[in-house]
């Protein structure tokens, strides 16, 4: 039964996408959903290309260049610093490879950072992991932990901007002031800041990325790199580029044959968030998937995780037992998706895992009722 303190459905927002309504979905930050008013500008970009194929392949790079341009108005961003990218594990690749390092230097990266990414890290130099406790009271604290695995070597810090399984503030202003001050080069990764966050481009960064897929509304694989000046000279794209000679960005962007329709649509996803009422769709989400938690915190067992305030995604801990191991995790993800149509993030975690929720434009209460209401059962 609906609570009377549970948020408000948001008007006319499942009707924006083309979701099973016969399933929960609830896994919002994992792969985004695509707006219909979206899906239909990348349509009539494919049957454009389709139609005159080197019409369109001849014009792109100027096309980027202008889609670019109202995607870094948007976000308050200088578009010479700013590239189209696939996502955040190629925006690692190339900041990591714009980043000069010498033998026995050192990259620090924390134990809640994307799987892929730390492997980007892990490739070119000694990694250190800093333990963060996800219990960590605050962004003090997180802070005081990031600096404290800080070593002499170390010369690079690959850190979230948004930590994605425990959804709270790793690299904010004063961490990145910090590593700054001595000398440290920060890429941040940003999968889960536009469109969530009002200001999404970490200040202060060296090299930022996030996707437009999650909350900004874009096609899947829309991604961006943006990119201090005192380093963008040296970004190459992932391979030889018919643009390389005119640098970065459009050396990046630029792809030959590659389909660009869901980057030249990306723009009208921004667009839908304002239509919308971005600040309003970011209270809605925020709420619902507070009160999401909040019903799982109820349920014996489950410990909430300190959050950070306005974000639409909330985690709370398992059971001692549930979920330690990535197997685990994801059978009891794949469980919950299999006999209660329901989708959540189920990570790993050592002496109990963790589980997220989202809330979207496109939910409703009763979604987390029901998994709240079933959930018991799968946690012994």
């Amino acid at each position: 039964m609906t609570e009377p303190n549970a948020p408000s459905a948001f008007p006319g927002g499942p009707a924006l996408f083309r979701l099973d309504p016969a399933v929960a979905h609830l896994n919002h930050g994992s792969y985004g959903a695509v707006p219909l008013p979206v899906q239909e500008a990348q349509q009539a970009l494919l049957t454009e290309a389709h139609a005159d194929p080197d019409a369109f392949f001849n014009g792109v790079a100027d096309r980027l260049t202008a889609a670019r341009g109202r995607i870094a108005a948007r976000l308050g961003a200088d578009p010479e610093g700013l590239s189209f990218i696939s996502n955040a594990t190629e925006g690692a690749n190339l900041a990591l490879d714009a980043t000069p390092l010498a033998e026995g230097d050192e990259i620090l990266v924390t134990d809640h950072g994307y799987g892929t990414v730390v492997a980007a890290a892990a490739r070119r130099a000694k990694v250190t992991t800093v333990a963060l406790d996800p219990r960590l009271p605050d962004e003090d604290a997180v802070r005081e932990a990031v600096l404290a695995g800080v070593t002499p070597r170390t010369k690079v810090a690959v850190l979230d901007h948004i930590s994605s399984p425990t959804a709270r503030l790793i690299a904010g202003p004063r961490l990145l002031a910090d590593l700054a001050a001595r000398g440290i080069t920060t890429v941040v990764d940003g999968a889960h800041a536009p469109g969530m966050l009002a200001e999404p481009i970490a200040a202060g960064a060296d090299f930022w990325f996030g996707n437009l897929h999650k909350w900004g509304y874009a096609p899947s694989g829309s991604g961006l790199l943006a990119v201090a000046p005192a380093h963008r000279a040296r970004v190459r794209s992932l391979s030889p580029s018919w643009e390389d000679h005119r640098g970065f960005p459009l050396s990046v962007e630029y792809r030959a044959t590659f389909d660009y329709t869901g980057w030249l649509a990306a723009p009208e996803g921004l667009d839908l968030l304002e239509r919308l009422g971005a600040d309003r769709v970011r209270t809605h989400n925020s709420a619902l998937a507070g009160y999401g938690a909040g019903l799982l915190a109820r349920i014996p067992g489950m410990t909430p995780l300190p959050h950070t305030p306005g974000l639409a995604l909330r985690s709370l801990l398992l059971p001692p037992g549930v979920a330690e191991t990535r197997e685990e995790a994801r059978a009891l993800r794949e469980e919950l998706a299999a006999k209660l149509r329901i989708r959540v993030l189920v990570w790993p975690w050592p002496g109990g895992g963790g589980l997220r929720v989202c809330g979207q434009v496109y939910n409703r209460p009763e979604e987390y009722e029901r998994l709240a209401a079933a959930l018991p059962a799968y946690l012994r």
